[in-house]
Protein backbone atom coordinates (compact mmCIF):
# COMPACT_ATOMS: atom_id res chain seq x y z
CA UNK A 1 0.00 0.00 0.00
CA UNK A 2 1.64 3.60 -0.48
CA UNK A 3 1.50 4.32 3.41
CA UNK A 4 3.33 1.00 3.89
CA UNK A 5 5.91 2.45 0.92
CA UNK A 6 6.21 6.10 2.39
CA UNK A 7 6.87 4.26 6.26
CA UNK A 8 9.63 1.85 5.02
CA UNK A 9 11.14 4.33 2.73
CA UNK A 10 11.64 7.29 5.35
CA UNK A 11 11.84 4.59 8.26
CA UNK A 12 15.14 3.30 6.53
CA UNK A 13 16.79 6.47 6.19
CA UNK A 14 15.79 8.21 9.29
CA UNK A 15 14.68 5.71 12.38
CA UNK A 16 17.82 3.87 14.13
CA UNK A 17 17.59 -0.04 13.52
CA UNK A 18 16.88 -1.77 17.11
CA UNK A 19 19.04 -3.64 18.58
CA UNK A 20 18.46 -7.03 20.06
CA UNK A 21 19.82 -5.51 22.93
CA UNK A 22 17.70 -2.73 23.28
CA UNK A 23 14.16 -5.18 23.19
CA UNK A 24 15.45 -6.68 26.30
CA UNK A 25 12.80 -5.33 28.86
CA UNK A 26 10.74 -7.74 30.97
CA UNK A 27 11.45 -11.38 31.95
CA UNK A 28 9.08 -14.13 32.49
CA UNK A 29 7.53 -15.53 35.65
CA UNK A 30 7.36 -12.49 37.71
CA UNK A 31 4.05 -10.70 38.89
CA UNK A 32 2.89 -7.37 39.12
CA UNK A 33 3.03 -7.21 42.66
CA UNK A 34 6.32 -9.06 43.28
CA UNK A 35 8.74 -6.64 42.31
CA UNK A 36 9.76 -3.43 44.50
CA UNK A 37 10.20 0.36 43.39
CA UNK A 38 8.53 1.63 40.16
CA UNK A 39 7.87 -0.37 37.11
CA UNK A 40 9.79 -0.09 34.53
CA UNK A 41 8.44 -0.97 31.29
CA UNK A 42 9.65 -0.50 27.50
CA UNK A 43 7.54 0.84 24.85
CA UNK A 44 8.60 -0.26 21.44
CA UNK A 45 7.12 1.91 18.93
CA UNK A 46 7.26 2.34 14.99
CA UNK A 47 6.72 6.16 14.76
CA UNK A 48 8.40 7.31 12.00
CA UNK A 49 7.54 10.99 10.91
CA UNK A 50 8.84 13.99 12.62
CA UNK A 51 5.49 15.14 13.94
CA UNK A 52 4.66 11.61 15.20
CA UNK A 53 7.59 11.45 16.61
CA UNK A 54 7.64 14.01 18.85
CA UNK A 55 4.27 13.44 19.86
CA UNK A 56 5.08 9.59 21.31
CA UNK A 57 8.08 11.19 22.79
CA UNK A 58 6.42 13.67 24.45
CA UNK A 59 3.23 12.01 25.69
CA UNK A 60 6.16 9.33 27.04
CA UNK A 61 8.07 12.04 29.01
CA UNK A 62 4.89 13.66 30.49
CA UNK A 63 3.49 10.45 31.06
CA UNK A 64 6.84 9.17 33.22
CA UNK A 65 6.92 13.00 35.02
CA UNK A 66 2.94 12.15 36.35
CA UNK A 67 3.83 8.84 37.43
CA UNK A 68 7.16 8.18 39.06
CA UNK A 69 6.12 4.86 40.32
CA UNK A 70 5.74 3.68 35.97
CA UNK A 71 8.49 4.66 34.38
CA UNK A 72 8.25 3.86 30.04
CA UNK A 73 11.50 3.89 28.60
CA UNK A 74 10.74 4.70 24.64
CA UNK A 75 12.25 2.35 22.42
CA UNK A 76 12.68 3.60 19.01
CA UNK A 77 11.47 0.45 16.42
CA UNK A 78 11.99 0.16 11.98
CA UNK A 79 9.31 -1.26 10.28
CA UNK A 80 11.44 -2.92 7.76
CA UNK A 81 13.31 -4.81 10.57
CA UNK A 82 10.70 -5.43 13.73
CA UNK A 83 8.85 -8.90 12.58
CA UNK A 84 12.19 -10.69 12.84
CA UNK A 85 13.67 -8.88 15.65
CA UNK A 86 10.05 -9.26 17.39
CA UNK A 87 10.45 -13.02 16.59
CA UNK A 88 13.40 -13.30 18.14
CA UNK A 89 12.74 -11.04 21.33
CA UNK A 90 9.53 -13.33 22.04
CA UNK A 91 11.34 -16.66 21.47
CA UNK A 92 14.14 -15.29 23.31
CA UNK A 93 11.96 -14.27 26.38
CA UNK A 94 13.16 -10.34 26.22
CA UNK A 95 10.26 -9.05 24.28
CA UNK A 96 9.96 -4.85 25.17
CA UNK A 97 6.46 -5.00 27.51
CA UNK A 98 4.19 -2.53 24.84
CA UNK A 99 4.59 -3.38 20.79
CA UNK A 100 3.30 -0.97 18.26
CA UNK A 101 2.36 -2.91 15.03
CA UNK A 102 -0.41 -3.46 12.86
CA UNK A 103 -3.36 -6.03 12.84
CA UNK A 104 -2.56 -7.86 10.10
CA UNK A 105 0.58 -8.71 11.91
CA UNK A 106 0.33 -9.49 15.28
CA UNK A 107 -1.90 -12.96 14.55
CA UNK A 108 0.97 -14.76 14.12
CA UNK A 109 2.56 -13.91 17.63
CA UNK A 110 -0.89 -14.45 19.48
CA UNK A 111 -1.29 -17.67 18.34
CA UNK A 112 1.78 -18.52 18.87
CA UNK A 113 0.94 -17.31 22.86
CA UNK A 114 3.23 -14.15 23.07
CA UNK A 115 0.73 -11.34 23.38
CA UNK A 116 -1.21 -11.38 26.35
CA UNK A 117 -4.97 -11.04 26.14
CA UNK A 118 -6.56 -7.52 26.87
CA UNK A 119 -9.97 -8.35 26.80
CA UNK A 120 -9.81 -7.57 30.94
CA UNK A 121 -7.06 -4.99 30.95
CA UNK A 122 -8.54 -2.52 29.34
CA UNK A 123 -11.51 -0.37 30.57
CA UNK A 124 -14.83 -0.83 29.25
CA UNK A 125 -14.43 3.32 28.28
CA UNK A 126 -11.64 2.50 25.83
CA UNK A 127 -13.71 -0.66 24.24
CA UNK A 128 -16.24 1.67 23.76
CA UNK A 129 -14.97 4.25 22.28
CA UNK A 130 -13.81 1.76 19.18
CA UNK A 131 -16.45 -0.04 16.70
CA UNK A 132 -16.72 -3.68 17.21
CA UNK A 133 -15.41 -4.25 14.01
CA UNK A 134 -12.35 -2.34 14.29
CA UNK A 135 -11.46 -4.74 17.49
CA UNK A 136 -12.43 -7.76 15.39
CA UNK A 137 -9.10 -6.85 13.54
CA UNK A 138 -6.98 -7.17 16.53
CA UNK A 139 -8.99 -10.81 17.50
CA UNK A 140 -7.54 -13.61 17.53
CA UNK A 141 -9.21 -17.16 18.41
CA UNK A 142 -11.24 -14.99 20.73
CA UNK A 143 -8.69 -13.29 22.75
CA UNK A 144 -8.06 -8.94 22.09
CA UNK A 145 -4.74 -8.89 21.71
CA UNK A 146 -3.73 -5.59 20.42
CA UNK A 147 -5.23 -1.93 21.07
CA UNK A 148 -6.11 -0.78 17.44
CA UNK A 149 -5.90 3.12 17.13
CA UNK A 150 -4.78 4.33 13.58
CA UNK A 151 -6.82 3.21 10.08
CA UNK A 152 -6.61 3.76 6.82
CA UNK A 153 -9.01 4.32 4.35
CA UNK A 154 -9.07 4.84 0.68
CA UNK A 155 -10.42 7.96 -0.41
CA UNK A 156 -10.24 10.47 -3.36
CA UNK A 157 -8.15 13.12 -3.85
CA UNK A 158 -9.51 15.57 -6.74
CA UNK A 159 -7.57 19.00 -8.36
CA UNK A 160 -10.64 21.25 -7.50
CA UNK A 161 -10.16 23.84 -10.25
CA UNK A 162 -10.40 20.66 -12.98
CA UNK A 163 -13.86 19.65 -10.72
CA UNK A 164 -14.87 23.43 -10.98
CA UNK A 165 -14.43 23.81 -15.04
CA UNK A 166 -16.11 20.67 -15.59
CA UNK A 167 -19.17 21.90 -13.25
CA UNK A 168 -18.22 18.73 -10.67
CA UNK A 169 -19.74 19.10 -7.33
CA UNK A 170 -17.80 18.51 -4.38
CA UNK A 171 -19.78 15.86 -2.58
CA UNK A 172 -20.20 16.62 1.54
CA UNK A 173 -17.85 14.42 3.85
CA UNK A 174 -20.54 12.19 5.03
CA UNK A 175 -21.72 11.53 1.66
CA UNK A 176 -19.61 10.38 -1.80
CA UNK A 177 -20.56 9.50 -4.77
CA UNK A 178 -21.96 5.90 -5.83
CA UNK A 179 -19.44 4.27 -7.83
CA UNK A 180 -21.81 4.88 -11.18
CA UNK A 181 -21.59 8.78 -10.56
CA UNK A 182 -17.90 8.41 -9.96
CA UNK A 183 -16.97 6.90 -12.99
CA UNK A 184 -19.70 9.49 -14.75
CA UNK A 185 -17.70 12.16 -13.24
CA UNK A 186 -14.62 10.61 -14.59
CA UNK A 187 -15.82 10.80 -17.98
CA UNK A 188 -16.39 14.58 -17.40
CA UNK A 189 -13.14 15.04 -16.95
CA UNK A 190 -11.96 13.46 -19.30
CA UNK A 191 -10.57 15.43 -22.84
CA UNK A 192 -7.62 15.42 -24.91
CA UNK A 193 -4.20 15.76 -22.18
CA UNK A 194 -5.90 14.82 -19.34
CA UNK A 195 -7.50 11.77 -17.78
CA UNK A 196 -10.40 12.03 -15.15
CA UNK A 197 -8.68 9.40 -12.81
CA UNK A 198 -5.47 7.59 -12.44
CA UNK A 199 -5.21 4.21 -10.70
CA UNK A 200 -1.95 3.59 -9.57
CA UNK A 201 -1.45 -0.18 -9.60
CA UNK A 202 1.82 -1.36 -9.12
CA UNK A 203 0.42 -3.26 -6.13
CA UNK A 204 -3.11 -4.10 -6.71
CA UNK A 205 -4.16 -6.47 -4.53
CA UNK A 206 -4.89 -4.83 -1.20
CA UNK A 207 -6.29 -2.21 -3.07
CA UNK A 208 -8.56 -4.97 -5.30
CA UNK A 209 -9.61 -6.75 -1.82
CA UNK A 210 -10.34 -3.82 0.17
CA UNK A 211 -13.00 -2.38 -2.47
CA UNK A 212 -14.38 -5.61 -3.06
CA UNK A 213 -16.02 -4.97 0.18
CA UNK A 214 -18.26 -2.13 -1.15
CA UNK A 215 -20.14 -5.18 -3.21
CA UNK A 216 -19.78 -7.60 -0.73
CA UNK A 217 -16.79 -9.57 -2.32
CA UNK A 218 -15.29 -11.54 0.18
CA UNK A 219 -12.78 -13.84 -2.25
CA UNK A 220 -11.57 -15.92 0.59
CA UNK A 221 -14.92 -18.16 2.35
CA UNK A 222 -14.68 -20.84 5.25
CA UNK A 223 -16.30 -24.33 4.45
CA UNK A 224 -16.40 -26.88 7.04
CA UNK A 225 -12.66 -25.45 8.26
CA UNK A 226 -11.20 -25.28 5.27
CA UNK A 227 -10.65 -21.88 3.09
CA UNK A 228 -11.39 -21.63 -0.37
CA UNK A 229 -11.05 -18.55 -2.82
CA UNK A 230 -14.36 -17.94 -4.72
CA UNK A 231 -14.90 -15.32 -7.50
CA UNK A 232 -18.61 -15.14 -8.39
CA UNK A 233 -20.01 -11.64 -9.32
CA UNK A 234 -19.42 -9.39 -5.99
CA UNK A 235 -15.54 -10.21 -6.30
CA UNK A 236 -15.96 -9.25 -9.86
CA UNK A 237 -17.63 -5.82 -9.56
CA UNK A 238 -14.61 -3.69 -8.88
CA UNK A 239 -12.09 -5.07 -11.05
CA UNK A 240 -14.35 -5.02 -14.15
CA UNK A 241 -15.30 -1.35 -12.89
CA UNK A 242 -11.52 -0.28 -12.87
CA UNK A 243 -11.29 -1.77 -16.21
CA UNK A 244 -14.24 -0.53 -18.18
CA UNK A 245 -12.36 3.14 -16.98
CA UNK A 246 -8.90 1.81 -18.67
CA UNK A 247 -10.63 0.55 -21.67
CA UNK A 248 -14.19 1.50 -21.95
CA UNK A 249 -15.06 4.89 -20.65
CA UNK A 250 -11.06 5.40 -21.61
CA UNK A 251 -11.77 7.96 -18.56
CA UNK A 252 -8.28 6.60 -16.25
CA UNK A 253 -4.99 6.41 -17.68
CA UNK A 254 -3.31 3.23 -18.20
CA UNK A 255 0.60 4.31 -17.99
CA UNK A 256 -0.40 4.99 -14.11
CA UNK A 257 -0.99 1.48 -14.25
CA UNK A 258 2.91 0.45 -13.27
CA UNK A 259 2.71 3.47 -10.79
CA UNK A 260 2.73 3.74 -6.81
CA UNK A 261 0.68 6.53 -5.74
CA UNK A 262 4.01 8.76 -5.41
CA UNK A 263 4.41 8.24 -9.19
CA UNK A 264 1.46 9.89 -9.75
CA UNK A 265 1.66 13.15 -8.13
CA UNK A 266 3.52 14.96 -11.16
CA UNK A 267 1.18 14.35 -13.32
CA UNK A 268 -1.86 15.30 -10.82
CA UNK A 269 0.15 18.50 -9.97
CA UNK A 270 0.78 19.17 -14.13
CA UNK A 271 -3.40 18.77 -14.58
CA UNK A 272 -2.94 15.41 -16.54
CA UNK A 273 -4.99 13.43 -13.79
CA UNK A 274 -7.82 15.30 -12.83
CA UNK A 275 -8.65 12.47 -9.75
CA UNK A 276 -6.20 10.49 -7.62
CA UNK A 277 -8.13 7.30 -5.53
CA UNK A 278 -5.58 6.24 -2.99
CA UNK A 279 -4.86 6.29 0.34
CA UNK A 280 -6.26 8.77 3.31
CA UNK A 281 -2.95 9.31 3.67
CA UNK A 282 -1.66 10.87 0.55
CA UNK A 283 -3.34 13.94 1.63
CA UNK A 284 0.22 14.36 3.57
CA UNK A 285 2.04 14.71 0.12
CA UNK A 286 -0.65 16.91 -0.86
CA UNK A 287 0.46 19.67 1.77
CA UNK A 288 3.90 18.85 1.60
CA UNK A 289 4.43 18.46 -2.41
CA UNK A 290 1.68 20.83 -4.15
CA UNK A 291 2.53 23.48 -5.93
CA UNK A 292 1.53 27.02 -5.12
CA UNK A 293 -1.71 28.03 -5.80
CA UNK A 294 -2.90 24.24 -6.36
CA UNK A 295 -6.26 23.54 -5.22
CA UNK A 296 -7.17 20.39 -3.79
CA UNK A 297 -10.15 18.78 -2.52
CA UNK A 298 -10.16 15.13 -0.09
CA UNK A 299 -13.48 13.67 -1.88
CA UNK A 300 -15.18 10.20 0.60
CA UNK A 301 -15.03 6.77 -0.03
CA UNK A 302 -17.05 5.93 -3.06
CA UNK A 303 -20.24 3.76 -2.28
CA UNK A 304 -21.16 0.48 -3.90
CA UNK A 305 -23.49 -1.70 -2.14
CA UNK A 306 -22.15 0.13 0.92
CA UNK A 307 -18.55 2.09 1.75
CA UNK A 308 -17.30 -1.08 3.34
CA UNK A 309 -13.26 -1.10 3.14
CA UNK A 310 -10.91 -3.34 4.90
CA UNK A 311 -9.41 -2.09 7.54
CA UNK A 312 -5.32 -2.77 9.25
CA UNK A 313 -4.78 -0.33 11.98
CA UNK A 314 -1.52 -0.04 13.62
CA UNK A 315 -2.00 -1.43 17.13
CA UNK A 316 -0.68 -1.51 20.68
CA UNK A 317 0.08 -4.90 22.35
CA UNK A 318 1.56 -5.98 25.81
CA UNK A 319 3.67 -9.09 25.96
CA UNK A 320 2.56 -12.36 27.62
CA UNK A 321 5.85 -12.51 29.68
CA UNK A 322 5.53 -8.62 30.97
CA UNK A 323 6.36 -8.46 34.56
CA UNK A 324 4.01 -5.54 34.37
CA UNK A 325 0.86 -5.92 32.86
CA UNK A 326 -1.11 -4.08 34.83
CA UNK A 327 1.05 -0.95 34.34
CA UNK A 328 1.51 -1.14 30.53
CA UNK A 329 -2.54 -1.51 30.34
CA UNK A 330 -2.70 2.46 32.65
CA UNK A 331 0.10 3.25 30.13
CA UNK A 332 -2.05 2.27 27.13
CA UNK A 333 -4.91 3.84 28.44
CA UNK A 334 -3.30 7.28 29.33
CA UNK A 335 -1.48 6.59 25.50
CA UNK A 336 -4.30 6.75 23.43
CA UNK A 337 -7.19 8.76 25.32
CA UNK A 338 -8.90 11.13 22.77
CA UNK A 339 -7.02 13.76 22.77
CA UNK A 340 -3.76 12.01 22.68
CA UNK A 341 -4.70 9.39 20.10
CA UNK A 342 -6.18 12.48 18.24
CA UNK A 343 -2.62 14.03 18.16
CA UNK A 344 -1.17 10.71 17.31
CA UNK A 345 -3.65 10.19 14.39
CA UNK A 346 -2.28 14.16 13.26
CA UNK A 347 0.94 13.20 13.22
CA UNK A 348 0.69 10.17 10.97
CA UNK A 349 -1.37 11.45 8.62
CA UNK A 350 -4.51 8.52 9.46
CA UNK A 351 -7.56 8.58 11.18
CA UNK A 352 -8.12 7.08 15.15
CA UNK A 353 -10.21 4.60 15.77
CA UNK A 354 -11.40 5.95 18.79
CA UNK A 355 -14.94 8.20 18.11
CA UNK A 356 -14.48 11.38 20.56
CA UNK A 357 -10.83 11.37 19.31
CA UNK A 358 -12.01 11.52 15.47
CA UNK A 359 -14.28 14.12 16.96
CA UNK A 360 -11.56 16.05 18.68
CA UNK A 361 -9.01 15.82 15.58
CA UNK A 362 -11.86 17.26 13.27
CA UNK A 363 -12.22 20.20 15.81
CA UNK A 364 -8.41 20.29 16.05
CA UNK A 365 -8.10 21.09 12.52
CA UNK A 366 -11.11 22.94 11.52
CA UNK A 367 -11.58 20.47 8.80
CA UNK A 368 -9.10 21.78 6.56
CA UNK A 369 -6.77 19.52 4.86
CA UNK A 370 -9.68 17.03 4.20
CA UNK A 371 -9.57 15.64 7.91
CA UNK A 372 -13.25 16.09 8.39
CA UNK A 373 -14.00 13.81 5.10
CA UNK A 374 -10.95 11.29 6.85
CA UNK A 375 -12.71 11.13 9.90
CA UNK A 376 -16.03 10.29 8.56
CA UNK A 377 -14.11 7.58 6.24
CA UNK A 378 -13.23 5.41 8.91
CA UNK A 379 -17.30 4.42 9.51
CA UNK A 380 -17.37 1.43 7.39
CA UNK A 381 -14.01 0.06 7.70
CA UNK A 382 -14.03 -3.56 9.39
CA UNK A 383 -12.07 -6.73 9.73
CA UNK A 384 -11.80 -8.49 5.93
CA UNK A 385 -11.81 -12.29 5.37
CA UNK A 386 -8.76 -12.10 3.86
CA UNK A 387 -6.96 -11.36 6.23
CA UNK A 388 -7.48 -14.10 8.40
CA UNK A 389 -6.66 -16.05 6.13
CA UNK A 390 -3.67 -18.60 6.27
CA UNK A 391 -1.83 -18.18 3.12
CA UNK A 392 -2.93 -14.98 1.87
CA UNK A 393 0.51 -13.26 1.72
CA UNK A 394 1.37 -16.17 -0.59
CA UNK A 395 -1.58 -16.45 -2.70
CA UNK A 396 -1.06 -12.26 -3.13
CA UNK A 397 2.69 -12.48 -4.22
CA UNK A 398 2.35 -15.69 -6.57
CA UNK A 399 -1.15 -15.54 -8.02
CA UNK A 400 -3.48 -12.43 -7.75
CA UNK A 401 -1.02 -9.55 -8.01
CA UNK A 402 0.42 -11.27 -11.23
CA UNK A 403 -3.03 -11.95 -12.43
CA UNK A 404 -5.00 -8.77 -11.77
CA UNK A 405 -1.82 -7.16 -13.41
CA UNK A 406 -2.51 -9.30 -16.41
CA UNK A 407 -6.50 -8.15 -16.25
CA UNK A 408 -5.47 -4.37 -16.10
CA UNK A 409 -3.07 -4.33 -18.43
CA UNK A 410 -5.90 -6.29 -20.81
CA UNK A 411 -4.00 -9.37 -21.51
CA UNK A 412 -6.56 -11.81 -19.70
CA UNK A 413 -10.50 -11.63 -19.73
CA UNK A 414 -12.56 -11.25 -16.19
CA UNK A 415 -13.33 -14.74 -16.68
CA UNK A 416 -9.44 -15.97 -16.86
CA UNK A 417 -8.49 -13.42 -14.28
CA UNK A 418 -11.45 -15.43 -12.04
CA UNK A 419 -10.22 -18.83 -12.79
CA UNK A 420 -6.30 -17.88 -11.76
CA UNK A 421 -7.42 -16.42 -8.24
CA UNK A 422 -9.20 -19.67 -7.95
CA UNK A 423 -6.56 -21.77 -9.24
CA UNK A 424 -4.14 -19.91 -6.74
CA UNK A 425 -5.80 -20.20 -3.84
CA UNK A 426 -6.39 -24.62 -4.44
CA UNK A 427 -2.42 -23.98 -4.62
CA UNK A 428 -1.67 -21.88 -1.36
CA UNK A 429 -4.82 -22.66 1.31
CA UNK A 430 -4.98 -25.35 3.69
Amino acid sequence: MLRTRFRRLAAAAAVAVIGLGALTACGAGDDDEATSGPAKLRFLSLAWQKESLQVNKDLVAKWNAEHPDIQVEYVQGDWNSVHDQLLTSFEGGDAPDIVHYEASAIGEFSKQGYLADLSDLVSDDLKGQIDKGIWDTATVDGKVTGVPFLLESQVVIANKKLLDAAGVAVPPADGGWTWDEFQANAQKLTKPGQYGAAWALKSPTNRVLNLALNYDGKFFYGDGGRTEVKVGDAEKEIPKRIHDMLYTAKSASPEALGMSGADTLPGFFGGKYAMLPGSVSLRQQMVEQAPAGFEWVTLPPVKGLSTKQAANPQTLSISEDSKHKKQAAQFLEYFLNPTNMAALAKGDWLVPTGKQANEELVKLTAGKQGWDVAADSAADLTVAPFQQADGYPEWKTKYATPALQQYFANKITLDQLATQLVDGGKQVLR
